[in-house]
């Protein structure tokens, strides 16, 4: 299909333009990689640190039902992880250094990605906006104020998990139909495919770093999905 029925075709019916915020509006996950292997250099007394990782993210699964994601459940995490792999010989020393790495990552600027405000900004004209993040619901709220970009949207849907039933609410509470929904996102498993499996839309923009409980490895055919490398190549689909 030519990419000017394509765009006619998704102009005709998308009423909404949800946008992931960590690593598709801005830097996110890097940052938890680089406190991750200072963490895991902290400990090497203990274990390899590469033992010391596999520890980590076993124990951040675990917890996931009870912390959720963001940042003060990985500083749980890694506390916990800490007095694992030292058979609770860690020092208090230590244990302030690991909360220190999460204050640190709680302070860290916000970082937009190449073509964020340009792309928000020529979609407001034509669109309601919404972000449909997941993560720690004060943290987000930070990050979003921090961005300086929450005056383009119409909604913000701060969400414990990306399920289909999570954005199913969603669009309910936007009170418009699910292929009138467009998701944005760089995780196809949370963003992309729960959106597609509802009847919506959705783009797909990889970012160079990605959880490893993201990843999904999977050919999508849908007619509804698209694949684009920067998120200023979404806007010759909608304007």
């Amino acid at each position: 299909m030519c990419l000017f029925l394509s765009k006619i075709i998704f102009m005709k019916k998308i009423k909404v333009v949800a946008f992931d915020a960590d690593d598709t509006l801005w830097v996110n996950e890097p940052y938890f990689r680089e406190t991750e292997i200072k963490f895991c250099q902290l400990l090497e007394a203990f274990l390899p640190a590469s033992e010391v990782e596999k520890q980590l993210l076993k124990i951040e699964i675990q917890n996931l039902p009870m912390y959720g994601y963001g940042i003060k459940g990985f500083m749980l995490s890694m506390v916990e992880t800490a007095l694992k792999v030292s058979n609770h010989q860690i020092s208090i020393k230590t244990i302030e250094q690991i909360l220190e790495y999460g204050k640190e990552m709680l302070e860290k600027p916000i970082d937009l990605l190449d073509g964020v405000n340009d792309v928000l900004k020529n979609l407001k004209k034509e669109y309601r906006l919404v972000v449909a993040t997941k993560g720690d619901l004060l943290d987000q709220e930070r990050k979003l104020q921090k961005s300086g970009l929450a005056s383009y949207f119409h909604h913000i849907e701060i969400m414990s998990e990306k399920r289909e039933a999570d954005y199913s609410k969603l669009i309910k509470h936007l009170d418009i139909a699910p292929d009138a929904f467009l998701m944005v996102g760089n995780s196809l498993k949370s963003d992309i495919l729960p959106v597609l499996n509802i009847g919506g839309h959705a783009i797909h923009i990889p970012f160079h770093t990605t959880w490893i409980l993201e990843k999904v490895d999977i050919q999508i055919t849908n007619p509804n999905f698209k694949h684009v490398d920067t998120i200023r190549q979404i806007l010759p689909y909608l304007i």
